[in-house]
């Protein structure tokens, strides 16, 4: 049994565009697709006098909200299975619950009663930070469905969470048909952390260069051993490579211009149960141009 792609729904605007997002996804993959919204009127109603039949308008609005949500996925791909449920508990608890039997899960930006000028909710930023699957926070301009470029981005960081992370994105891209970019960022050694102060009239440029040129030499490594098995394995994804220097975060902001997706990696450590997603994947889910993919890693 396939597992479904699971889109959270509150009825707003944002939640909307991510249900849009998750039907391609799904018709891609030829996924079941699930949208789940999480509502507490129970709570709030129950203890409240009942009026004959009818029937409380927190559960009025919370069914309509979904079923508003299935016909709109509906009406997008009608060959793509939608289904949608309300599920009477919080909304972070409800998605970490549903991404336990789900191929990913995907969020929009911001919730109905989140402040507008907030970059990301605090429900996407927390499903991003604590999921053991693959989150998508659907967002950039207009959320990435302004037509496909032709570009899946994957920012390769170490080996603890290179290989998961790239193996989601050729699989994007593959399922897309398209290019996949792999992105490592590097750091001259004058401009990274601790560097010592230079001392006029000491240093040797030639020195200098040639550390530079180690570091982005190993940028390179690393990228070819990440990419190995995906090379390998689908021989018919074009996959180029690029070190860049720079503060990682701002490397990887740079190339989610123009892209479709872009995918980072994000650590789960047992026993931890605090929010954990790293400053590069912090800094997409923030500001990135297009829909962005944190995978995680148990560590």
């Amino acid at each position: 049994m396939e597992l479904p792609l699971v889109v959270g729904i509150d009825g707003s605007d944002s939640s909307m565009l991510a249900v849009d997002w998750a039907v391609d996804e799904a018709a891609r993959h030829g996924l079941p697709l699930r949208l789940v919204h999480a509502s507490l009127w129970e709570r709030y109603e129950r203890a409240l006098p009942s009026f004959g039949t009818r029937r409380p308008a927190g559960e009025v609005m919370a069914q309509n909200i979904v079923a508003s949500g299935v016909e709109r996925a509906r009406l997008r791909n009608p060959e793509v299975k939608a289904s949608g449920d309300v599920v009477a508990a919080d909304a972070v608890s409800t998605l970490l619950r549903a991404g336990s039997e789900a191929f990913a899960l995907v969020t929009g930006v911001r919730g109905r009663g989140e402040v507008a000028g907030l970059m990301l909710g605090s429900v996407s930023l927390t499903v991003a930070a604590r999921a053991f699957c693959p989150v998508v926070v659907v967002r950039g301009a207009e959320a990435g469905l302004q037509g496909p470029t032709g570009r899946v981005v994957v920012g390769v960081g170490d080996s603890t969470t290179g290989t998961s992370t790239v193996r989601f994105a050729v699989r994007e891209a593959e399922a897309r048909g398209c290019a996949l970019t792999a992105v490592r960022a590097w750091r001259s050694p004058a401009h990274g952390p601790g560097a010592p102060p230079a001392e006029s009239g000491v240093e040797d440029p030639r020195l200098a260069g040639d550390a530079a040129d180690a570091h982005e030499e190993g940028a390179s490594v690393t990228l070819d051993d990440a990419l190995r098995d995906a090379v390998r394995e689908h021989p018919d994804v074009d996959i180029g490579r690029r070190a860049v220097e720079g503060p990682a975060h701002r490397v990887l902001l740079e190339a989610s211009a123009g892209a479709d997706l872009i995918v980072v990696g994000a650590l789960r450590r047992h026993g931890h149960f605090g929010l954990q997603v790293g400053r590069v994947a912090h800094a997409l889910l923030h500001h990135s141009a297009c829909p962005v993919a944190v995978v995680p890693h148990r560590v």
